[in-house]
């Protein structure tokens, strides 16, 4: 099963945390907090103004992002975890 987003919407994959601090500890499962970056997987065509005419998206498939802790409604697709978002909770694109 595909799934498509709709007008200003995108589905996320995760980036995987650190696994390790600065100063080399190793972070148990437990107390790793979920990443706020992942990879666009799929994004809609953009939102429309009023008077029908499309805006397009700012971001597009295979573009690393940064988003908000608590952005986006968390989906499973094909058995992976995903996370579907507006593009206006997406903070930044990482280069």
């Amino acid at each position: 099963m595909a799934l498509k987003p709709l007008h200003d919407r995108v589905l996320v994959e995760r980036t995987e945390g650190e696994e390790k601090t600065a100063g080399g500890l190793i972070i148990p499962d437990s107390a790793k907090e979920k990443p706020a970056e992942g990879k666009i997987v799929a994004a809609g065509e953009g939102a429309r103004k009023d008077s029908g005419e499309l805006i397009p998206m700012a971001v597009k498939e295979g573009d690393t992002i940064l988003f908000g802790k608590w952005s986006g409604t968390e989906v499973t697709v094909d058995g992976k975890e995903l996370l579907i978002m507006k593009e206006s909770d997406i903070l930044g694109i990482l280069s």
